[in-house]
């Protein structure tokens, strides 16, 4: 039978790629809802290619450009943020990939896991806010979980076959971004057209400014601790500049697991809408004559600062990585409109760190408020700039 989908950020990096995958597996899968915040064009679009059962826009302004874009299909439209999150209820769907960027994707992601639903992860933010609670949430609905993105799926294929055997620790990698190898004074000068420019990635501009700040990594490394059960010193960060090993996995016997392959994120995504089945594609193959070196290098962890903070909120836990994420996200959005430089993204984070109150064992109301004092708290250090 055919899995039915439900893609919330269809507009999106991950969404588009995703509805690529449908596309080229017709027999396997069928979209049941697509979800966007803003982009009616691109969501209509989609639409009357896919026909899903419903579509939603997060942003109610754009309800009625939406309806008319669709008046001749035969689709349930609905707006806003709350629709988002209650249409992963539906009977229908049998799989839902969060890929919408940051905070927003929590809430649709925990009502999800409540449906009983199988839960494709591309929201990294959803595990670096709430890891705890998402995993409990997980357990107590008997949920699975398949990441997204690249590094977790490399691991989590690591693991498939192993069943009990203990992880010493896993070795995250990073391309390094744009910025590999530039020191603090080049930094401070660094455009957000160059730090758009990802040497191997094709992402969403939240995302590549991550990656350009080694931010990304951190927050992956925030989110492979609730993944996969893990320490935050059994977690280590190295950058290979090639893209092609993926992530490894070392166990206690000493050994070690890598997965490898081209940088193409339409691999982990099919990989987990098609779990446990591996799909035939016709993707492009690696080869090791076109990749005679594999390098591999230490995390700079002086002029890469937002790495060392994502792991120092990891290890305080608590509230700590929702604050380090709401500033993140204001942070990167004002870098975005000019409004600061790239180093003052940094500054923005550890400020947020030290102000924000510190709550050792949050329930799910305490980090929505913490989110949200974040982000005011963000926005004045950005406006005194």
């Amino acid at each position: 039978m055919k899995k039915r989908i439900a893609i919330l950020g269809s507009t999106g990096s991950i969404g588009t790629q995703a509805l690529e995958v449908v596309r080229e597996n017709p027999d396997r899968f069928e979209v049941e809802v697509l979800t966007a915040y803003n982009n009616v064009e691109l969501l209509s679009t989609q639409a009357k290619e896919f026909h899903p059962n419903t579509v939603v826009i997060a942003n109610e302004s754009k309800y009625d450009e939406l309806c008319a874009a669709l008046g001749d299909l035969p689709v349930k439209i609905y707006a806003g943020n709350e629709a988002v999150s209650q249409i992963v209820e539906m009977d229908t769907i049998d799989i839902v990939l969060t890929a919408m960027v940051g905070y927003s994707g929590l809430l649709p992601t925990i009502n999800a896991i409540k449906s009983g639903k199988t839960i494709a992860l591309a929201n990294k933010e959803t595990l670096v806010v709430a890891g705890e609670i998402i995993q409990k949430l997980a357990l107590q609905h008997k949920v699975s979980i398949y990441p997204v993105d690249s590094e977790h799926s490399a691991i989590f294929q690591c693991l498939v076959g192993e069943g009990q055997n203990a992880i010493e620790k896993i070795i995250l990698t990073a391309s390094g971004g744009p910025f590999r190898g530039k020191n603090l004074d080049f930094l401070k000068s660094a455009t957000k057209e160059n730090a758009l420019k990802h040497p191997n990635w094709d992402m969403g501009a939240k995302i590549t400014i991550d990656s350009a700040t080694m931010m990304n990594k951190g927050l992956e490394a925030i989110e492979a601790r609730w993944l996969f059960g893990l320490n935050p010193n059994q977690i280590e960060v190295v950058v290979h500049p090639q893209s092609i090993v993926h992530s490894a996995v070392q166990f206690q016997d000493g050994s070690m697991k890598a997965q490898m392959g081209l940088p193409d994120m339409k691999l982990p995504i099919l990989y987990a809408l098609g779990f446990p089945d591996r799909i035939k594609t016709n993707f492009p193959r690696f080869s090791f004559w076109d990749y005679p070196e594999l390098t591999f290098e230490k995390p700079d962890l002086k002029s890469f600062k937002n790495l060392a903070l994502a792991f120092d909120a990891m290890d305080k836990c608590g509230n700590m990585p929702c604050i380090l994420n709401a500033a993140n996200e204001i942070a990167v959005e004002a870098f975005l409109k000019d409004k600061i430089g790239f180093c003052e993204m940094t500054d923005v984070i550890e400020q947020s760190m030290q102000k924000i109150a510190y709550i050792k064992h949050p329930e799910l109301d305490d980090l929505i408020k913490t989110d949200k004092e974040t982000r005011e708290f963000s926005k004045i250090i950005i406006n005194k700039k």
